[in-house]
């Protein structure tokens, strides 16, 4: 049998994505914000309900672009649960991130956990919606606006996700979003971010040009090369017009992993939150004290069947060998505990019922 991998990546019909690229052989304009940029653009202001929306070449360099941007100094609160990109961002931008343990139920940053953090250097509040889980917008909000702080959201898990009757680029000072190959909606590499106002997107815009002021004789800005391509927006626009019926099959799958494994003792599924619209981006277990087996058995059982789990997210950052023990694991212990604990199980479109079946039955039949 072939190998299952954790993550498989949706394609359009050869046929639309030729179709949307022919015009790059008469134009020549490959990159710097061409025609199927802007559209692309355009479409994901009205699909995520937003004013300010810019393109990149990934989600780390939206973050980090919207991170220097948003002018942040000093100190950030975040979480060490997440993929590293986010802390890596933080640091690059020479800020310090403090880390803030999270909710053992919904795995996102807890908001009950923030204040006391809080100090004359925080500039920031930088959470994670985990798996597509929201965080506790209301409450951080709340904190921030008390506080005077901006809230940057790391949305790459969430594109396509929605909470209490709002898009999720909806929540925040920025959500920033990954179009990588593996997720929900792609661009084979790419990301994006929203904004809540104008001057932030603009100084944006001119940071993932460099920084170069107009006629590019001049820079007043240290910035990058974050430019998104026109192969790339091509893409996004074909994998747009599937979106729902890629989330549709998602569901679907998630549902035949739940008529297996919602009975199981010791396992933890993400929790159900009212009027959370989700995109089933991911797949993960909680495997606690009681459960048959553990996270590590069954990842060495399914990789036995050639089939891949992830450990998503461990380490966790603040582990990182670049970090130089500099942090505390001791003080987010619910995080260590999740991270020693979870596996992501194989998630894609169009991963077969039977092979579901087959994933479920080699770890609990």
């Amino acid at each position: 049998m072939s190998k299952i991998l954790v993550t498989r990546s949706s394609m359009p019909d050869i046929e639309e994505y030729m179709g949307q690229i022919k015009g790059l052989w008469e134009s020549r304009w490959l990159t710097n914000v061409g025609s199927l940029h802007r559209e692309l653009t355009e479409k994901l202001k009205n699909y995520l309900n937003v004013d300010c929306f810019e393109l990149f070449s990934s989600g780390h360099m939206a973050l980090e672009t919207a991170i220097h941007a948003s002018g942040l100094t000093g100190e950030v609160i975040t979480t060490p649960y997440t993929f590293l990109s986010t802390t890596q961002a933080i640091v690059r931008s020479g800020l310090t991130p403090v880390f803030c343990d999270i909710d053992p139920v919904r795995l996102t940053i807890d908001a009950g956990r923030i204040e006391p953090l809080i100090t004359e250097r925080t500039s920031a509040i930088v959470a994670v919606h985990v798996y597509g889980i929201p965080c506790d917008v209301e409450a951080i909000e709340r904190i921030a606006r008390k506080h005077h702080l901006k809230v940057i959201y790391d949305a790459a898990h969430a594109f396509g996700v929605s909470y209490k009757g709002k898009n999720i680029a909806e929540y925040g000072d920025c959500s920033m979003f990954s179009f990588h190959a593996t997720k929900v909606f792609h661009t084979i590499e790419g990301g994006g971010a929203s904004f809540r106002d104008e001057k932030t997107a603009k100084k944006a815009r001119h940071l993932r040009d460099f920084g170069l002021c107009p006629g590019g004789e001049e820079a007043d800005e240290i910035g990058g090369n974050a430019k998104l391509s026109e192969f790339h927006a091509a893409m996004g626009i074909c994998n747009l017009w599937h979106l729902q019926d890629e989330i549709s099959k998602r569901k679907k799958v998630a549902e035949r992993y739940e008529e297996h494994l919602k009975g199981v003792k010791g396992l933890c599924l993400l929790p159900e939150l009212e009027t959370l619209e989700k995109n089933y981006a991911y797949y993960p277990v909680i495997f606690q004290d009681g459960a048959p087996l553990s996270r590590d058995q069954a990842a060495e059982r399914l990789a036995a069947y050639g089939i891949s789990g992830r450990k998503y997210f461990y380490p966790l950052t603040s582990k990182f060998q670049c970090y130089n023990g500099k942090f505390n694991i001791q003080e987010t212990p619910a995080a260590e505990d999740i991270s020693r604990r979870v596996l992501c199980l194989p998630m894609y479109a169009d991963l077969a019922p039977e092979d579901v079946d087959r994933i479920c039955g080699i770890l609990f039949g």
